[in-house]
């Protein structure tokens, strides 16, 4: 997980940033108001990356504060300012910064920038250690050219894949994971699916942002969240055994959808003991599904298989290199399926309306329609693009906006519930047509 200095002399902006940064799965290392702040933070915390505002108080501005702790601490810097004139830029590019964002951001040109500078600076060490490399064969004898090509080995990158899932409330799955950057979006969906299939829904958790989303839902008791305390993972035990026998109290026929997140392992038979129960009530025929999802990173492998038995499904998230995409539920995945990201990113972006028509069954705006595809696909796409299609559906009486707050909605009317209910439908047949694939398997009938 890496972590941020953040440097910015105005209180709001910091603070800010230290959310947004936390959201995105990032480990805020400290907060500096000036530049001289900012070297001496640098040089105690050791952050892989500084984002620096560039007009501070005090003698030594963001500028010049850059310029030392790029050149004493090799520690990448961006800039984000509110300065974006020619002269401002040109004396920013004596500090060699990794990356220059103007106010105001939003969270995508972030995420962007500390992106692609970390793997700029990842990629300049691999090229470091291979020079370095050279030389010591050099020294010994062995030539540079046969080493040219090991070199290149060296700054081979892992191809980032996507897993592709189906429903996820079709039986237990088990989500290993040690990287928490990514588990916070596909926990959001997961919880945004289980309210959607109704039943009654429960979210345990260690340390979590997420039930600040879902007011309306936990007033209506649609969800009930559970703060997992240290030395009290045990409670969850009787909890579950209260949600299961409520479905009986329902008249007519219920599920339990769960997410249980065991970010903290210290209690593991307790959570083995979570577990058996599950999966017992689940033999006696208590409808149950959803994700047991378990921070592997302090816990060997014979616990990791004591875990896994008798789960019929399991996700492993081992870093950045792996994304879990959950298909929206217009467009089942056939079954678990890994491919490129490239592939992705060319499916998204050249198939761009059915993705947003996809996003369009409850009011939302079109920086969250933005966010989502980022955080579900991890696919950036340019706002203007998604503004554009929202326009014409605007123009074609499918969309209206709702105001809430500062935010605008889009809402579709019930003449766009049934057009793009038909478009996804449509869509639908003909991906399966090119890939093969013939109506009345994927459970759709055919036209005739």
């Amino acid at each position: 997980m890496s972590k941020i200095l953040v440097v910015d002399d105005e209180a709001i902006i910091t603070m800010q940033l230290e959310e947004r940064l936390s959201l995105m799965g990032y480990t805020v290392a400290g907060m500096a108001a000036s530049g001289k702040d900012a070297v001496e933070k640098a040089r105690r915390f050791q952050p892989d990356l500084v984002l620096m505002d560039i007009v501070m108080p005090g003698k030594m501005n963001g500028i010049d504060a850059a310029k030392i702790i790029t050149t004493e601490l090799d520690i990448p810097v961006v800039f984000i300012t509110a300065y974006a004139d020619d002269a401002i830029i040109e004396q920013a590019k004596n500090a060699r910064p990794y990356g220059y964002i103007v106010k105001p951001f939003n969270e995508l040109e972030i995420k962007a920038a500390i992106e692609v500078a970390l793997f700029r600076k990842a990629t300049e060490l691999e090229e470091q250690k291979s020079k370095k490399s050279v030389q010591e064969k050099n020294l010994t004898g062995i030539s540079a050219d046969s080493h040219e090509q090991d070199g290149l080995a060296c700054l081979a990158l892992p191809e980032i894949k996507t897993v592709l899932l189906q429903d996820i409330f079709t039986d237990i799955v088990l989500f290993l994971y040690t990287d928490q950057v990514a588990k916070e979006p596909i926990f959001k969906f997961t919880l945004e699916q289980g309210i959607k299939k109704g039943g009654r829904n429960l979210f345990a958790y260690f340390q979590s942002t997420l039930p600040k989303y879902f007011p309306k839902e936990i007033q209506r008791e649609e969800l009930y969240t559970h703060r997992l305390k240290i030395k009290e993972v045990y409670s969850l035990l009787p909890l579950l055994d209260k949600c299961t026998d409520s479905l009986k109290d329902t008249g007519k026929p219920a599920s339990l959808q769960i997410l249980l997140d065991f970010s903290e392992t210290d209690e593991f038979e307790d959570i083995l003991a979570i577990r058996k129960s599950l999966l017992l009530k689940k033999e006696t025929g208590t409808p149950i599904s959803g994700i047991i999802a378990v921070n592997i990173g302090n816990i060997d492998h014979t616990r990791i298989q004591s875990l896994a038995e008798g789960i019929p499904k399991i996700i492993v998230s081992t870093g950045k290199e792996t994304t879990l995409s959950f298909a929206h539920h217009t467009f089942p995945a056939g079954a678990v399926s890994v491919v490129p990201q490239s592939t992705i990113d060319d499916v998204v972006k050249k198939s761009l309306e059915p993705v947003v028509l996809s996003l369009l069954d409850k009011p939302i705006s079109g920086y969250d329609i933005v966010h989502e595809i980022h955080n579900r696909y991890r696919v950036l796409i340019p706002q203007a693009r998604v503004y554009t299609l929202l326009h014409d559906l605007m123009e074609e009486g499918y969309l209206e906006i709702r105001v809430s707050g500062k935010s605008k909605l889009y809402c579709p009317t019930e003449k766009g519930k049934k057009q793009i209910g038909q478009k996804l439908d449509d869509y639908k047949r003909v991906f399966q047509h090119i890939m093969g694939g013939g109506g009345t398997e994927a459970g759709i009938p055919d036209k005739k």
